[in-house]
């Protein structure tokens, strides 16, 4: 594992590797605790400015652009920034259910599985956990995938024996 890779990367690239782990690791104060009190609240704010400032920041990577300047990282910020803004609009109008779907969802699918993605071969984040192995990011993903499957077949089962 070496740093070398980010430290040398554009200032927006180390921006967007910030924001993301600011996300990631409010993520479970914000998404996971039982009581909804001040801490909550608090650190709302602050996961929903990181996931904005995650989402926005990515318009500024052009590295992987597939149709002109754009990449698919882009079309799934604009989901990100779109999630967000319908996510605070069911808090705003207390449908609490809804708006706890929309940021679970976000949080799993927008910032873990899409950014398990940063492993493939060639992003930058495959070369600094992976020191650039793509053999180990291919597994990751692959692992990644089969858990999110199996995670999907159990909700599956479990709701099929509930009806």
């Amino acid at each position: 594992m070496t740093l070398a890779p980010l430290t040398t990367a554009d200032p927006i690239i180390q921006f967007h590797v910030f924001c993301a782990l600011i996300s990631i690791a409010l993520s479970p104060l914000v998404l996971f605790r039982r009581r909804r009190n001040r801490l909550h609240k608090i650190t709302r704010y602050a996961w929903v400015l990181g996931m904005a400032s995650l989402a926005l920041s990515s318009f500024g990577i052009r590295e992987f652009a597939l149709v002109g300047p754009l990449s698919p990282i882009q079309g799934l910020a604009a989901f990100t920034l779109w999630s967000l803004w319908v996510g605070v609009r069911h808090e705003a109008h207390g449908r609490f259910w809804a708006h706890h779907l929309v940021f679970r969802n976000l949080y799993w699918y927008g910032l873990l599985v899409a950014g398990t993605f940063n492993f493939l071969p060639g992003p930058r984040m495959n070369e600094v956990v992976f020191g650039g192995s793509d053999e180990l990011g291919v597994w990751l993903i692959g692992a990644v995938a089969f858990g999110v499957t199996l995670y999907h077949l159990n909700r599956r089962l479990r709701v099929g024996a509930l009806v």
